[in-house]
């Protein structure tokens, strides 16, 4: 499977909401994408399969001590192939000279597979938010990856 990570465009909007509906119960609106992707402290990459069809994808927003992984999300047909892995390794790569900020997400307690990902590529559980997400009140885990040494370096 050859993948290509690329930034997103507005061009993307039909096909992150698609993804995004597959994968989340309360799923974002297409104004909230849209918002994103305008932002001027954002970062969207996508995962393509054959040059335009979009596969996942990952956004993050600069703040100022961090970057924020805002969403990430994988079709479900393509889940458990390194798709994720792959976004993720982008955004540490394209933000890398950034030395001042590390990463922070925020991830369902519930959701296993996902923050046993992000452990593998550095992130580490520091607190959780009570009933943060608004279908379930379910809790979430708020989990930080600071800056690499080699990162800080660069």
């Amino acid at each position: 499977m050859k993948i290509e990570l690329r930034s997103l465009g507005s061009r993307d909007l039909d096909a992150l909401e698609v993804i995004e509906r597959q994968s989340y119960p309360a799923p974002w609106s297409r104004s909230m994408f849209s918002a994103e992707l305008r932002k001027p402290g954002a970062l969207a990459v996508g995962a393509y399969l054959d040059k335009d069809d979009l596969v996942g994808f990952a956004i993050a927003s600069r703040y100022v001590d961090a970057w924020h992984v805002m969403n990430i999300a994988v079709a479900p047909a393509f889940r458990r192939r390194g798709v994720g892995q792959a976004l993720l390794e982008r955004l540490f790569e394209v933000t890398a000279p950034d030395q001042r900020r590390g990463f922070t997400l925020e991830v369902r307690v519930s959701n296993v597979k996902a923050i046993r990902l992000y452990e593998r590529l550095g992130f580490e559980a520091r607190d959780i938010r009570r009933g943060y997400y608004t279908d379930n009140r379910e809790d979430a885990v708020i989990m930080w990856r600071e800056a690499t040494p080699s990162e800080k370096a660069s």
